[in-house]
């Protein structure tokens, strides 16, 4: 592999439990990256954007997005994100307990890069996101990106 950098991970998710479990999952599986951690919507948008505190925020290569959020709820950070054209290109992986079609269906048509249920089971839930962060680190080929000042 000759790109050695970190890959850059922004987890948004509310569910303290779900966002431990996810640390543990990135821990385990000792790959080079860094989770960032927002909990709701207009934080996300906000470390994208760097504003309110989120001036030195490095721009994700991978986004795992709960829809399930307080204050702007995770269809409509999806939706934001891909009509922006600064950051339309950031794979965004929906990690949420829903399993219902329309969500499911929203989800694509709003351009997620991918859907995926929550397991409840612990051991399913590590393997899951491990599994999730194997793909888009060692399989999919990331953008790499500029931070030339926009």
């Amino acid at each position: 592999m000759s790109d050695l950098r970190p890959i850059e991970v922004l987890l948004i998710e509310d569910d303290q439990g779900d966002i431990l479990l996810t640390r543990e999952a990135f821990d385990l599986n000792k790959v080079r990256n860094r989770l960032h951690v927002v909990n709701d919507g207009e934080q996300a948008m906000a470390f994208l954007r760097r504003e309110d505190g989120y001036a030195d925020a490095p721009r994700p290569d991978l986004m795992l997005l709960d829809l399930n959020l307080p204050r702007m709820d995770g269809m409509e950070v999806l939706e934001a994100v891909k009509a922006d054209s600064e950051l339309r290109t950031i794979p965004v992986v929906i990690l949420t307990t829903s399993e219902a079609e329309e969500d499911i269906i929203r989800s694509y048509r709003l351009h997620a890069n991918a859907y995926v249920s929550k397991p409840v089971d612990f051991e399913q839930f590590i393997r899951v996101v491990r599994q999730i962060d194997d793909f888009f680190v060692t399989v999919v080929k990331l953008p790499s990106h500029h931070d030339g000042g926009t």
